[in-house]
Order: structure tokens, then sequence, then C-alpha cells
């Protein structure tokens, strides 16, 4: 689709920020007498420094303090295939796709751009080079381009190329039902005033078509006839494992928790888990109530390493038992970046594991609801 600035007055529209919503409009005729008048919203980025958007996502100031684990997982998710080109460069027309952000600061990071061989540091590198200061703590953008795979790029040194779309920002686009009819016939009603279509005898209905609907009856869900509510007809949609029990539990019998979250503490996480574990016996599972070894608390920037680390000693306790670890529980933080996908492919792919993760807004909270939904998708896995 071509998104375009110009045009109708409502075509775009700024938001908060550095963002322009650009709309899109869809217009085609079917057999009969029938148009179908349809609106898109796209979000994209004003033109600007990098290092002024990444200090709005950021919501901070951006001086010379390092970025902590979680800031440059959601930078590098944010910025992600958006392209820049290089203020410094002679070739202002270059442009560079960001692929990600380094894990040093800029002091730290040997430059892929000096062709001496003497190591310079990217600092050092556009000190002697551009006679610019580079923010020493802050880390450079990943970027590559058709002649080099990967370079680094200070921010201060990039500005957003054009206006770019940004796909993780869709949901800022969303309307309301109403504010959606209204913008498309606002699009449509001045098709009666084209002068073609008054030459031609065709008018436009200012209101849209009403088409007929019907709401299915929902299904009656079964439950296991040990529990108390052996049938339920869901209410409005709704319905909870109250006083219920699932027709087949599976079970879990060897299983262990890895705390992923600085913000959840070693107790507070253990009550998680036991609370869990209660709501599965609960539900119908057979769920053992220890885990193989104590709860363990990590950090997110060794991931690989430390799983396959610590399934090697849960092995070496289940493999003379000639078992195998059923559930892998695991507490993430609620601005984790890629470092669910990061667990997902080591567990299901190079471990061979079954993995639940849970964020960690909802461990504190450890609502009754949100337990019982875990234990549902545990007993689909197990």
């Amino acid at each position: 689709h071509l998104y375009c600035s110009t045009g109708h007055p409502c075509s775009c529209k700024r938001m908060n920020g550095s963002l322009q919503s650009w709309y899109w409009y869809k217009s085609y005729q079917c057999s009969g007498s029938t148009q179908l008048q349809d609106i898109s919203c796209k979000p994209f980025i004003n033109p600007l420094p990098v290092i002024n958007l990444v200090a709005l996502l950021l919501n901070r100031d951006i001086s010379d303090d390092p970025f902590d684990f979680c800031e440059r997982l959601k930078v590098s998710k944010d910025l992600c295939d958006v392209e820049v080109n290089f203020t410094l460069e002679k070739n202002a027309d270059k442009k560079y796709r960001i692929t990600g952000l380094t894990s040093q600061g800029s002091s730290q990071l040997p430059c892929p751009c000096d062709d001496s061989g003497t190591g310079k540091t990217v600092v050092e590198y556009f000190k002697e080079t551009y006679r610019r200061t580079i923010r020493s703590r802050v880390p450079c953008l990943k970027v590559r381009d058709q002649e080099k795979p990967t370079t680094y790029l200070p921010m201060e040194v990039c500005e957003i190329s054009d206006a770019k779309q940004i796909s993780y920002l869709l949901s800022v686009a969303c309307q309301h039902p109403m504010d959606h009819e209204k913008t498309i016939l606002q699009t449509v009603n001045p098709y009666n005033e084209d002068p073609h279509a008054k030459e031609f005898g065709i008018t436009f209905e200012n209101k849209l078509t009403i088409v007929k609907g019907r709401v299915l009856p929902p299904p009656v869900l079964k439950f296991n006839d040990q529990g108390k509510v052996k049938e339920f007809l869901p209410k409005v949609g709704k319905w909870n494992m109250r006083l219920k029990q699932m027709v087949k539990g599976g079970e879990v019998n060897t299983w262990a928790c890895i705390n992923f979250a600085s913000d959840i503490t070693h107790a507070a996480a253990v009550a998680f888990c036991d609370e869990l574990a209660v709501m599965c016996v609960i539900s119908g599972m057979n769920f053992k109530g220890d885990p193989v070894l104590p709860l363990v608390n990590a950090k997110p920037n060794h991931v690989r390493p430390f799983l396959k680390k610590h399934y090697q000693r849960f092995m070496e306790i289940l493999r003379p038992l000639h078992k195998e670890l059923d559930l892998l529980i695991v507490i993430l933080p609620d601005k984790n970046g890629t470092l669910y996908g990061d667990i997902k492919r080591i567990c299901e792919t190079d471990l061979g594991l079954v993995s639940q993760c849970c964020l960690a807004k909802h461990v504190l909270k450890m609502k009754p609801q949100y337990l019982t939904n875990i234990a549902l998708k545990i007993n689909m896995k197990v």
C-alpha cells in the first residue's frame, strides 16, 4: 500500500513525540451498485536524530550513562530494521539499516571501520577521523549496508533517513469503531459533489449498509466427574475453573524454576511456585510439590550458557533415576525484549525442555485466575 501525507485533510496526524499517523484510503466497486470503503492507519517516525528518538523511547535524557539490560533490549527491538543516515559521511544519501544495539559502550568497543589495524575504539576513531567527541559509555548502533555486514555507529551521528514505518507502534493507530465509521463517512460523502459522478447521475447514500448478523450459542463445557461442577455453560463469553477439574490432568513429577527478574525476591518466587503447584493439583493435575533443585536467581545477559549449565545440574540428579525434567518454570522481567524468544528457542530446540514463562508483574500479584490459566497451559504442554 502507498501511504501519503498529502491529499486528504485528515491523511496525516501528529501523535506523541516523534510519531505521525498516516492514513491510506481503499475504495473499490463490487457487482451491482455497492462500493466498499475502508481506511488503514500506520504510525511513522518523523525524521530526527536517533539520540533524540532514543530519549523519547526511554523517557529520559541520554547523557553519558550506560544502558541497563532492559533499556538496551527495548531500544534494539524498537529500532530494528529502521534506516538511518550517517551525518558525518560525504555521501549523505547512503542509508544504513539498524540490526541492534551493542552491549558495550563506545569507549570499550573496537571499531570495525578502522582499517589501520591499530585496534582503536569507536571513541578514538571518531575523535581522530572526524574530530567528533562521542559519548563514551552509551552503546552504539549495529548497522549494515551492502558493503559491510556489520558496522558500529554512535547514536549522536545518525538520523532517521525519512519517515519510516514502525510496526511495533501499530497499537497507537487503532481507532474506536465509532471514530472509524465517522472517518469513512467523511471520505465517502464528498463523492456526491464529484463532477464525474454528477455527469453520470451517480449518487451515494450518506450512511453505511446494515448487515444482519447472529450470535452463536456457546458450547457446553465438560469437566472431570471428580470435580463438583461437571458441566458448565459459559455466560457473556466467560468461564473459570472454580470447583472444576480438567477432564484429563497431566503429570509433572520433576520440575525446576529459574528467576530472571531482578525485582522479584527469592521468597516471592518460591511463594509463586508453591501457589502454582497447589493450583495445578486443585485443577486435577498430578503436580509434585518439591522442585528438583531449589529456585535459582539469574541475570538475563547470559541466558544460553546459564540454561545449559543448570540443565546439566538437573540431569546429574535425574539421569541416575532414569527420569527427565518435565517442566521448567521461568520468571521474566516485564520488559524483557528478546529474552522470551531466546529462552523458548534454547529450551525447546537446543535442550528439548518444556518451559512455562511468567511475567514478574503476575508473579507479584498471584491472582487465582492467572494461576488457573497457567495451570491450563502447563496441562496442555505436559
